[in-house]
């Protein structure tokens, strides 16, 4: 599979999270507040709930229901009730295009 445009950069809003999906893949995709764009599963691992209607805090983005809080650098969760991380995927920028490849999970030790 390769990466797909799933939006532009000029739609994220900073420190929101917006919902996509690629193949039947939901994502999360945020900007964060360096610039830098992110994406992560969107099903909170501990209630299946978007996680793109949650609350984007530093390098988190937590979940709006039970309040876990995911890495978007790591997806691990970082307090419970959750325990499970997401899939962080890679995204490239192309210009104004933000794609994603949802068969490539980035490897985080």
């Amino acid at each position: 599979m390769t990466a797909q445009k799933v939006l532009n950069l000029s739609d994220l809003e900073q420190d929101t999270a917006v919902r996509v999906e690629i193949d039947g893949v939901p994502m999360a995709v945020v900007l964060d507040a360096n610039g830098e764009v992110h994406a992560i599963g969107d099903l909170c691992t501990h209630g299946d709930i978007s996680l793109s209607e949650g609350f984007v805090e530093g390098d988190t983005l937590e979940c709006w229901a039970h309040g876990s809080a995911f890495s978007l650098l790591t997806g691990k969760p970082l307090n419970l009730p959750a325990y499970e991380p997401v899939p962080v995927y890679e995204v490239t920028i192309d210009g104004d295009d933000v794609l994603i490849d949802p068969a490539v999970t980035k490897t985080i030790d």
